[in-house]
């Protein structure tokens, strides 16, 4: 489990993050885990996502600047 990050270095997409997401959850679902375990599997779920929130986020946010002509607006 490595750290994301929101800097251009991060070549994880949306995508990436979200399938790894399902993943992640799936290993907490299916249990065998050692509580360490768990606890490390549930920070590194967090942090995907908040990661993944935060693309939402700015996607929302696009679309909101967006005139009918399709370009971008200043907020």
């Amino acid at each position: 489990m490595s750290k994301l990050s929101d800097s251009n270095e991060c070549d994880w997409t949306f995508e990436d993050a979200f399938q790894e997401l399902e993943a992640v959850v799936a290993r907490l679902e299916a249990g065998g885990l050692t509580l360490e375990q768990s606890l490390e599997t549930y920070e590194w779920a967090r942090e995907l996502m908040a990661w993944c929130q935060k693309r939402l986020d700015r996607a929302e946010l696009r679309v909101q600047q967006l005139t009918e002509s399709g370009e971008l607006k200043a907020l």
